[in-house]
């Protein structure tokens, strides 16, 4: 969330990143969230005031009734009794007071940084990168993944309809090795970019949603258990981010690098058409998450370093793609900038998109208390990223698609010692 302090200092900053979102009434909340802060340090100062005053005549009493001045000592506790009724009466008010900045400051989107381009929607987002130079030459009759899945019988949705519901496939034979053999070669190709694996809960509270800001913004797009103030993870992000809730870390540990493979979970409400057919949408998916929490001096510099690392990612198994500089009006509600990465599949003649490589830059931190000792020892709030690396389905579709001959669909080399096989043969 934003820092109140921060928009006081820069408040035509503030308006115009926001109004780069789209939000026309930018000035408007963020004067409602000043006047809610300055009614806050108010009430607060004036609760002070009255405990400060009511310890004075504590100590005072006693002393009178030392002194034998006895009604001056029954006339002093009857003020510090009414005293601690108004004490209670302005700490309620001052309740009602921060639990209405919180709101508001959780209603708040993160500020665009400025290399963010204006706009209104995915249509006009910047292309940074294109490499489409090798798109695949199908032979005639190549199909959609959806057909090729069903002919080789390597995804089942009739059957993950059947046991669950729509948007739960069923992974067999090549297809259930094709996701382990790719979650394994992200896995590994980010040990060796020098994270730290981690294998976190799927399950989050409300403390760790509301830390990385999918509570509120995103509550609707979760899986809650009944009974319980508890949600399936949409993304790894969540928990391996939320690890640093409340801790303070010293600058020398900079940047904290880890990554995690996670199943996530997503409702998805009100998507439907062609473009989620297959696998380009489901309810329940696998990713590998890279996360780091850096020093904002750094942070810029840590981007660049994820952003190439899903490049090469995505170079390595032979896909066409494109690299995507988010407009303000398709940011993400806590992202400062967004680079999506987009993959070329041939059948369909569309792009997917497999990865977004996001800087929170104090958003998520400040959410989180999330703090370094900076070499004065003062106390300073991290900037934390995350990135796909990679989500799977959708990059299988594309491998399945642009890889597929009338033999049968060739795997990309650096998957083949994953998989043990160089092709998907037809069981016919």
């Amino acid at each position: 969330m934003l820092q109140v302090t921060a928009v006081k200092e820069n408040f035509e900053n503030f308006v115009n990143g926001l109004k780069k979102r789209g939000i026309q009434n930018a000035e408007e909340q963020l004067n409602e969230l000043i006047q809610l802060d300055d009614e806050r340090k108010k009430t607060q100062q004036s609760l002070d005031d009255i405990l400060a005053n009511s310890n004075l005549l504590a100590k005072k009493i006693g002393q009178l009734y030392k002194e034998g001045k006895k009604e001056e000592a029954d006339a002093a506790k009857a003020e510090t009794s009414q005293l601690k009724e108004e004490s209670k009466q302005l700490g309620e008010v001052l309740s009602s007071i921060e639990n209405q900045l919180l709101e508001k400051l959780y209603s708040i989107p993160n500020i665009p940084n400025p290399l963010v381009p204006a706009g209104k929607s995915e249509a006009d987002n910047e292309v940074v990168k294109l490499e489409d130079k090798n798109l695949p030459a199908l032979y005639a009759g190549a199909k959609p993944h959806w057909d090729l899945i069903t002919e080789y019988d390597i995804i089942d949705f009739d059957l993950g309809n059947k046991v669950t519901g729509a948007g739960f496939p069923f992974y067999k034979r090549e297809g259930a090795r094709m996701v382990r053999s790719l979650v394994n070669y992200f896995l590994d190709e980010a040990q060796q970019a020098g994270y730290m694996e981690v294998q976190p809960p799927i399950l989050i509270n409300e403390e760790s949603g509301y830390g990385t800001g999918q509570l509120p913004d995103k509550e609707g797009q979760m899986y809650g258990i009944t009974g319980t103030n508890l949600y399936l993870i949409p993304t790894a992000e969540v928990p391996i981010t939320n690890i640093y809730r409340d801790v303070i870390l010293d600058a020398g540990s900079l940047p904290v690098k880890n990554v995690g493979y996670t199943p996530c979970f997503r409702r998805e409400a009100g998507s439907w058409g062609a473009h989620v057919r297959g696998l380009n949408r489901l309810h329940q998916f696998d990713k590998v998450e890279i996360v780091q929490i850096a020093h904002p001096d750094q942070s810029y510099e840590i981007l660049d370093g994820m952003v190439a690392h899903v490049e090469h990612l995505v170079k390595s198994l032979g896909l066409p793609y494109r690299i995507l500089r988010l407009c303000g009006g398709d940011l993400g509600f806590t992202s400062a900038i967004t680079y999506d990465f987009e993959v070329y599949s041939a059948a369909q003649e569309k792009w997917l998109e497999v990865s977004s490589v996001s800087n929170f830059e104090t958003y998520q931190a400040n959410r989180l208390k999330l703090r370094f000792k900076d070499k004065d020892g003062k106390k300073v709030l991290a900037h934390t990223l995350n990135g796909s690396a990679l989500a799977v389905p959708r990059i299988l579709a594309a491998l399945l698609e642009n890889n597929q001959t009338e033999v049968g669909i060739l795997i990309p080399e650096v998957l083949r010692q994953y998989t043990g096989f160089d092709m998907i043969k037809s069981l016919k």
